[in-house]
């Protein structure tokens, strides 16, 4: 029986191109605000998909709304406050 073995090296490297810029890693963490609260919209959605909803869960609910929007609200008035825009 023949042994199969890979012609090329295990670990192919990544070519630089690949690579997020330092800008692009700055933008997402000016952006890590809104990317939490938006998760967390989601995660109340998603429990709320297999149950009817109660007092609890509908304040649970606009919480995570109203939270979206402060992050939208903080993270557009930072990026017009920026010079250049950030985003």
């Amino acid at each position: 029986m023949k042994s199969i073995a890979a012609l090329q090296e295990r670990v192919t490297p990544w070519p630089a191109g690949l690579q997020p810029s330092d800008e692009e890693l700055d933008a997402i963490e000016a952006e890590m605000p809104v990317i939490s609260a938006e998760v967390e919209l989601l995660d109340v959605r998603i429990a709320l998909m297999d149950r009817v909803p109660n007092e609890l869960d509908e304040r649970r609910f606009r919480r995570a709304v109203h939270q979206v929007l402060e992050a939208r609200r903080t993270f557009a008035a930072a990026t017009k406050q920026a010079p250049g825009g950030a985003a």
